[in-house]
């Protein structure tokens, strides 16, 4: 890469990256198993702090006592916090998920909202779970920035920003809003299966020549090779 990337070079190299990650996860989507906008938005509260797979093995015991916003809200903290159990920091989710379904229930009679601007206000949400609930349970433009799109943004050159709205907003701009919520994904899911944060993949990365951080991790290929996992973790 050039020490000085024009604006045009930068933003034609970004969605040639997104282009060849599609196409290397032709299957990228949320990693979280959801049936409609409250579960997603449930789920996504559930996922801080574990795994995906983790929240996908305790969420149908919970939805099958609690389906929606107002089942949840007059819930038994007890029992809930039973089945929130096995995903960790228990009670502060359990808490969030009662304080978060008793704001639906009185502001949007147990229904969802659908703009950002309402569901950051909502407890317990922020801008990352209600960027995922845009993209995912409504089909409108949304960058999940987690710690794997954070770290993936600044390797490829995208941004130098820490802070995930600054991240968000000069991410965004290199692409039309229609890619946003698919970019989110292409990125998670390279994140967890090759750019690691310790020990990328370098050497097995289909997009390791558009990359200034190619080198980061070893780039033998079968070493490399070692290093890419075929299901994501968190």
């Amino acid at each position: 890469m050039p020490d000085a990337e024009t604006r045009l070079a930068l933003v034609r190299r970004a969605r040639k990256i997104d282009r060849i990650l599609a196409e290397t996860y032709p299957d990228a989507k949320a990693e979280l198993d959801f049936r409609n906008p409250f579960e997603c938005l449930v789920v996504t509260v559930l996922s801080a702090q574990t795994t995906d797979k983790r929240v996908n093995l305790a969420s149908p015991a919970i939805f099958a006592a609690f389906p929606d916003a107002k089942a949840m809200a007059a819930a038994d903290r007890d029992v809930l916090e039973k089945l929130v159990g096995p995903l960790g920091f228990f009670r502060a989710k359990t808490d969030s998920l009662l304080k978060l379904s008793a704001a639906l229930v009185e502001k949007y009679d147990g229904e969802v909202p659908r703009t950002l601007e309402e569901l950051v206000k909502l407890p317990g949400v922020g801008r990352k779970t209600a960027n995922v609930v845009l993209g995912n349970a409504f089909g409108l433009p949304g960058i999940t920035v987690d710690t794997h799109f954070g770290r993936l943004a600044r390797r490829f050159g995208w941004t130098s920003q820490t802070d995930p709205v600054k991240v968000e907003h000069e991410v965004g701009a290199l692409f039309p809003k229609r890619d946003w919520t698919m970019l989110s994904h292409h990125l998670i899911w390279h994140g967890r299966r090759r750019c690691h944060a310790q020990r990328p993949a370098c050497g097995a990365c289909p997009v390791a020549r558009l990359c200034p951080s190619y080198g980061t991790g070893p780039t033998d290929p079968e070493v490399a090779a070692k290093l890419v996992r075929t299901e994501g973790r968190n």
